[in-house]
């Protein structure tokens, strides 16, 4: 199947999902208060879906590839800085493992996508 379009890629439509969750925590009482922390946040979790957006319009596998990678870094990014506010007190330990999980799973797909691309480049 060939995806014509960003907005067909799973991965790119789970990075919004994470990201609106992202943006619902990050609004919460003291954790909107904290902007450093808030806007660091919000700019890590708007790069995943953008770099899946910015690799896939350059029509070019390698590039791809390149900004998979990248993606995966922000991924991590968001994961450290929930941890942050998990342990200053701004969100719970529940929403912490449940965007987590969200979060692991997205790096999982997007890996797994990076290992198709790098799979079909050698063929």
């Amino acid at each position: 199947m060939r995806i014509n379009n960003f907005k067909d890629l799973k991965i790119w439509r789970l990075a919004l999902l994470i990201t609106k969750e992202i943006y619902d925590l990050s609004s919460k009482k003291e954790f909107g208060r904290d902007f450093g922390l808030r806007d660091q946040i919000r700019r890590a979790i708007v790069s995943v879906s953008s770099n899946i957006v910015e690799g896939f319009e350059k029509n070019n596998n390698n590039e791809f590839i390149r900004y998979l990678k990248i993606t995966k870094g922000s991924i991590g990014e968001v994961r450290n800085q929930l941890e942050i506010a998990h342990i200053v007190g701004y969100i719970t330990k529940d929403e912490l493992s449940n965007t987590d999980e969200k979060l692991l799973d997205l790096a999982a797909q997007t890996g797994g996508f990076i290992k198709y691309l790098e799979t079909k480049r050698r063929k």
